[in-house]
């Protein structure tokens, strides 16, 4: 009786958990299974009753209508684009400050510290109608560089607390041995610092790509022209003053997420990877 009472406490707590990870696993992967099964449906049975989760007959019409569309295809183009160039400057110039930070004590450092933080502390919305005439005074309104220069502003700040985080982890023997080597700083940062930092480097990049593919409302702010636009704003011009195309909405909606999956499956070996460990021999 004591073995069967002990088996039960052992046995439930572990059952419970199993439970609900399942149903926390339900409740994540429905919403992207409809969205998937939905892109699968012609237009006329998305609105059939009783709804279904699987099609009755599926379809990659809605797929083929974008990719025939250049409209559409440009879409992609876009965001990929700026996305792209926003990831690379901000990781370059996040690498360069938090280099700064981390090895380097100079007048104003804790201000510039505070500074910076409380930037992340200013709700992005209430800094539209600013960035927006900020960007008609500078006469860059619709163009790939108001966007990108936007966005630099919003992804900066966390990208230098994160490396600046991570740089502050790794020993400063490191340096020293290249300069004890006749190397300089420049040569310790990229050529030692860097190679040991590619879990923070690609953390920091995977979050700006996230950030710049997904946004939204500047993207239509700062734009007019459908040339411009990103695929936020193409899933948004889908949905018509009398009709929702929403196979071609949640096919987008499919072709936007499969980037970013990509991006998180490349890039998790990364962040499980201790690349730091034994990089200094005690």
């Amino acid at each position: 009786m004591a073995k069967r009472s002990s088996f039960k406490r052992s046995v439930l707590p572990t059952l419970l958990i199993y439970v609900g990870l399942l149903a926390g696993l339900a409740f994540a992967t429905f919403p992207i299974l409809w969205m998937l099964f939905t892109s699968l449906k012609s237009n006329t049975e998305i609105f059939a009753l009783p709804p279904r989760l699987l099609p009755k007959q599926a379809t990659l019409e809605a797929y083929f209508t974008i990719f025939r569309d250049p409209v559409k295809v440009r879409f992609f183009l876009n965001s990929y684009l700026i996305a792209g160039v926003v990831t690379v400057l901000t990781v370059l110039i996040s690498i360069l400050t938090a280099y700064g930070f981390s090895r380097y004590s100079f007048r104003f450092k804790g201000a510039l510290n505070v500074f910076i933080i409380s930037t992340q502390t200013v709700p992005p919305i209430t800094l539209l109608i600013p960035y927006f005439g900020i960007v008609v005074a500078l006469k860059i309104f619709d163009s790939y560089f108001a966007l990108i220069l936007t966005y630099l502003v919003f992804t900066l700040p966390y990208a230098i607390l994160l490396m600046t985080g991570y740089f502050n982890t790794l020993p400063k023997e490191l340096d020293e041995a290249v300069l004890v080597d006749g190397g300089s700083s420049w040569t310790a940062l990229w050529r030692v610092i860097v190679p040991v930092s590619i879990p923070g480097i690609v953390a920091t990049s995977v979050y700006t790509f996230l950030l710049s593919w997904n946004e939204f409302l500047f993207a239509l702010t700062l734009t007019k022209s459908t040339s411009l636009r990103t695929v936020p704003i193409g899933i948004q011009l889908l949905m018509g003053q009398h009709a929702f195309e929403w196979n071609e909405m949640m096919a987008m909606s499919v072709l936007g997420s499969l980037p970013l999956l990509l991006l998180y499956l490349f890039a998790q070996r990364y962040f499980l990877a201790g690349m730091t460990a034994g990089s200094v021999k005690s």
